[in-house]
């Protein structure tokens, strides 16, 4: 029998941050281990990491501040919620490899990830939620393995973007690592207009960044989520306007004011994130004190995880820090994007999920990523 701890937490910032803790009577330790592929050493363990946004998924009670199509007045139901969780825990479990930690953008409540560890049964006995006060979906985490969560509410000038940055510190297998569950502001309004808010949310990172470079330089940190920005963001805008996300350009680092024309280097990034395509990633047009993490994008994937006007885009991300790189402890591995059915349509692009027919499972793609270690 299955019992729950939630806490609540009422953060300065202006965050609830929710913690949900699984009591199970079988104890679960250890690494979830996928199948080496050929070559592996037999005696390797791999760590999988899934972030999705799930697009909208409401529990089945009213609150006041879903939007219209999931009110019970509109028809929305706990039938219909249930039909969505059943519906998502099928599809992840046709993944092949169980994702360990799971990471959602676009879900309302901490109580919707005791039903999929519930649904799942597979020992996702942690997870944390963050949401800003009246807002309808926050962004999550639900682990096998222990965890501590903090957020970060995220304000420039007057204007607050609509999620929190959620930073929380896994304990896999004796080594810590910080993951930042992410959903940043959308570009709806104006691509230019938003794209100082994606800065103030890049900003937090990259302070928390540097901060743990200073206190615990060996910590390992991904960036994850759906960032609403693609990895090429400043080419798609013809390299007109800082983005929250830059590639290590020389054109970039001068636009930036990270390099001058004679070489001098007046100061460093602040609320903006360099991308390299390296392994392990490191500044190579940037002054050497940049952080720059290494995006899957620009090395190993292809297409996108969304479709939009015709088009596929890369906001969705992992963005991962050297020490990943570097043959100590858990290293990075793989990432995939998990573009097949039943997670895309007859055209090879995400099935949305339609709450009139109850079909489909998001206008997103997941992506998964593997960290490996490597036995002695």
């Amino acid at each position: 029998m299955k019992k729950h701890k939630l806490c609540l937490f009422l953060c300065a910032a202006g965050v609830f941050l929710y913690g949900l803790l699984f009591m199970v009577s079988a104890c679960i330790t250890g690494c979830a281990a996928a199948v080496p592929e050929n070559g592996s050493n037999s005696k390797d363990r791999f760590i999988n990491l899934m972030t999705w946004n799930i697009h909208n998924l409401f529990d089945g009670e009213d609150n006041g501040f879903e939007y219209d199509e999931f009110l019970e007045s509109a028809g929305w139901s706990t039938e219909k919620y249930r039909g969505r969780v059943n519906a998502f825990c099928a599809a992840v479990g046709s993944i092949g490899v169980m994702p360990d930690i799971i990471m959602l953008e676009e879900i309302e409540s901490i109580m919707i990830f005791q039903d999929i560890a519930l649904s799942l049964n597979k020992g996702h006995e942690w997870s944390h939620f963050a949401i800003n006060p009246g807002a309808a979906l926050g962004v999550g985490i639900l682990s096998r393995f222990p965890l501590e969560a903090r957020a970060h509410s995220v304000t420039v000038d007057a204007d607050t973007a609509p999620r929190p940055v959620l930073e929380v510190r896994l304990r896999l297998d004796g080594e810590d690592i910080i993951v930042f569950v992410c959903h940043w502001k959308s570009k709806l309004g104006g691509d230019d207009v938003t794209e100082r808010t994606r800065r103030a949310s890049a900003r937090v990172i990259m302070r928390r960044i540097r901060e743990l470079r200073e206190t615990e330089p060996n910590t390992g940190v991904i960036t994850a989520g759906d960032l609403n920005e693609n990895h090429d963001e400043f080419y798609r805008r013809s390299g007109t306007i800082i983005c929250a996300l830059l590639p290590d350009d020389p054109y970039c680092a001068q636009l930036t004011g990270c390099i001058t024309n004679d070489g001098e280097f007046p100061f460093m990034q602040k609320d903006f994130i360099i991308l390299g395509g390296n392994k392990p990633p490191e500044p190579l047009h940037f002054p050497q004190e940049s952080v720059v993490l290494f995006s899957p994008w620009q090395d190993e994937l292809e297409n996108g995880s969304y479709y939009y006007r015709n088009d596929w885009e890369t906001i969705d991300h992992f963005l991962i820090s050297a020490q990943f790189f570097d043959n100590k402890g858990w290293e990075y591995e793989k990432t995939a994007v998990i573009n097949f059915p039943p997670f895309a349509n007859a055209n090879g692009v995400p099935f949305s999920y339609n709450a009139r027919t109850g079909l489909g499972l998001s206008d997103h793609f997941p992506l998964m990523m593997t960290l490996k270690m490597t036995s002695d």
